[in-house]
C-alpha cells in the first residue's frame, strides 16, 4: 500500500507543490501548517514519513522541537528537515536529533523524491532487522514437499495479495506464526510491519492497553502506542486469538469493522489500515457453543479459514525437515554438521510427534548436543531420547529376546519380514502404496505377502 507522508510547513505554496510530487509518485499525503496541528496529525495516525520545515511562523514550537517531541514518541519514523534558512550548526543539531537528512529550499523535486525514497527504505531495513534480532531463529517459510504443504504454500499464494481476514488453525508448533508471516511477505503491505500480539500470554487487564494503547497527558506525555496503531500500513497477528477475554473480543470486533479505535483514556477516534489476521489452537466453534468466544468475532476473522496439518499427517517431510534442523543447529552452536542414519530416521517417521514442528526441531538442536561426534558419525536411533523409541517404534527394534539361531530359516526369515514390513507400515502410516515403493515390491504382491505372513494395516492416506 502507499506510505503516507506528513509535511509540515507554514507556507501554502510549498505545502501544495511537496504535496503534488509526493502523490504524482504514488504517495499519500498530510498537510499541517503549524506545531499544534503537526503534532495533532503525528499522533492521530503515525505516518511513514515526516517532512518538516525548521522555521514555522506563528507556532509555540519551531521544527528542531517539534523533531524532539516526535522522537521521543516514535523514533522509528523519519524525519527530513527543510529551510530556506538553512545553515550548517541547524543541519547538525537536526541530525544530532534524530532527522534522517536536512534539505536546504528551493530544492529539486529529484532531490526531494531520492531522499525520501533513502529513508523509507532505511526505515523498512531497520524494522526489519529488529525483527529479524527479536525472531532470531524462528523460520520464515514452511518447509517440506508433502501434499499438505504444498497445499498450504498455494492457498498462501492465492489469499495473500488479497487483504482477506485469514484465521489460521492448527496445533502447537505446527508453523500457524510462520505461515502468518508468509501471508504477510507476499501481500501488498510487505513493506509494512508485522506486528504479533501474543494473547495466550498477556494477562488478562492488559489487553486493551496492548491493542489500543494508552492517551497520555495533554502534551502528550506518558502516551504509549497499541498494536494496531504501531501496525498502521502493515499486518496484525492476534495470536491464540481464544485466549483474548470476552469484553475485548466486543470492542476488537468494532475496531476491525471501522478500522478506528479510542485510545484508552482518549476522546477521539485513530483511523487506521491494518491487516488482522489470527491464530488458534482451539476448535473455535466449540469455544462459541461454550459462550467464550464471539460468534461475530469469529466470522470477521474467518473470512478465509487455514488449517495447518499436524507433523504427524505429513510424515513424508520429516526427513528433509530433521536434517535441515540438524544442519541449522550444527550452524549456530559451532558444532560438525551431522547426519540421521536409516534407522533414526524411520523411528522419528513412526513417532507422533505432539508438539508437531516446533518440537522436531528441538530435538534435532537436543540430539546435536548431547550426542557429540564427527561429521562422519550418523545419529542412530538408540540415541534418541527414550520416549521416542518408546511412544513410535516398538516394532521398529526386533525382538531381541528371540533366539533366531534357534530357529528353521523359513521362520527366521518370517519373523525377520514380519518385524520389517510393520515397521515401514507403520513408518507411512499404514499406506499401502507408498510401504510398497520405498521396500520395492508391487503394491499387489505386498498385499499378498501381508496376508501371508499375517500383517495387518490400517491403510490411511497420510503420506
Amino acid at each position: 500500500m502507499a506510505h503516507e507522508i506528513l509535511i509540515v510547513d507554514d507556507e501554502p505554496d510549498i505545502r501544495m507543490l511537496i504535496e503534488g510530487i509526493l502523490c504524482d509518485e504514488g504517495y499519500e499525503a498530510r498537510v499541517a501548517s503549524s506545531s499544534e496541528a503537526a503534532l495533532a496529525a503525528f499522533r492521530a495516525r503515525r505516518p511513514s514519513l515526516v517532512i518538516l520545515d525548521v522555521w514555522l511562523q506563528g507556532s509555540d514550537m519551531d521544527g528542531l522541537e517539534i523533531l524532539q517531541a516526535m522522537k521521543a514518541e516514535e523514533a522509528s519514523v523519519p524525519v527530513v528537515m527543510i529551510s530556506g534558512h538553512g545553515t550548517i550548526e541547524t543541519a547538525v543539531a537536526a541530525l544530532q536529533h534524530g532527522a534522517y537528512d536536512f534539505i536546504e529550499k528551493p530544492f529539486q523535486a529529484d532531490r526531494l523524491l531520492v531522499i525520501v525514497r533513502r529513508a523509507l527504505e532505511a526505515s523498512r531495513l531497520a524494522r526489519e532487522n529488529e525483527e529479524l534480532r527479536l525472531r532470531a531463529g524462528q523460520d520464515a517459510d514452511l518447509y517440506g514437499n508433502s501434499a499438505q504443504i504444498v497445499a498450504i504454500r498455494n492457498q498462501i499464494e492465492k489469499v495473500a495479495p488479497t487483504g482477506s481476514r485469514v484465521l489460521i488453525s492448527g496445533g502447537p508448533g505446527s508453523g500457524k506464526e510462520v505461515a502468518a508471516r508468509m501471508i504477510h511477505a507476499r501481500s501488498r503491505r510487505t513493506d509494512g510491519p508485522f506486528v504479533a500480539l501474543n494473547c495466550a500470554t498477556l494477562a488478562p487487564g492488559r489487553f486493551e492497553e496492548e491493542l489500543f494503547g494508552l492517551e497520555g497527558g495533554v502534551d502528550g506525555v506518558g502516551r504509549r502506542t497499541g498494536v494496531l496503531e504501531r501496525a498502521h500500513g502493515g499486518t496484525l497477528l492476534l495470536d491464540e486469538v481464544a485466549d483474548m477475554p470476552l469484553e475485548t473480543q466486543g470492542k476488537i470486533v468494532r475496531a476491525l469493522q471501522d478500522q478506528t479505535f479510542e485510545r484508552l483514556g482518549g476522546g477521539s477516534r485513530v483511523k487506521v489500515d491494518v491487516r488482522v489476521l489470527a491464530t488458534t489452537n482451539r476448535d473455535l466453534q466449540a469455544e462459541i457453543v461454550g459462550g467464550r468466544f464471539r460468534e461475530d468475532l469469529y466470522y470477521r476473522l474467518a473470512v478465509v479459514p487455514l488449517r495447518m496439518p499436524a507433523l504427524k499427517e505429513r510424515r513424508d517431510d520429516i526427513p528433509g525437515l530433521a536434517t535441515l534442523f540438524l544442519h541449522r543447529a550444527a550452524e549456530m552452536a559451532g558444532l560438525p554438521s551431522r547426519d540421521l542414519s536409516p534407522d533414526a530416521v524411520a523411528v522419528l517417521q513412526a513417532y507422533d510427534w505432539p508438539g508437531n514442528v516446533r518440537e522436531l526441531r528441538n530435538l534435532m538442536e537436543r540430539v546435536l548436543i548431547m550426542q557429540p561426534g564427527s561429521s562422519q558419525d550418523l545419529i542412530r536411533a538408540d540415541m534418541l531420547p527414550s520416549t521416542i523409541g518408546e511412544n513410535a517404534p516398538g516394532l521398529l527394534k526386533f525382538d531381541a529376546s528371540t533366539d533366531v539361531m534357534s530357529l528353521p530359516l523359513r521362520e527366521a526369515r518370517d519373523l525377520f519380514e514380519t518385524q520389517y514390513l510393520q515397521a515401514q507400515l507403520l513408518r507411512f502410516g499404514g499406506n499401502i502404496s507408498r510401504t510398497a515403493l520405498f521396500v520395492g515390491m508391487e503394491r499387489s504382491a505386498l498385499h499378498r505377502k501381508l496376508k501371508q505372513l499375517g500383517v495387518t494395516s490400517d491403510e490411511r492416506n497420510t503420506g
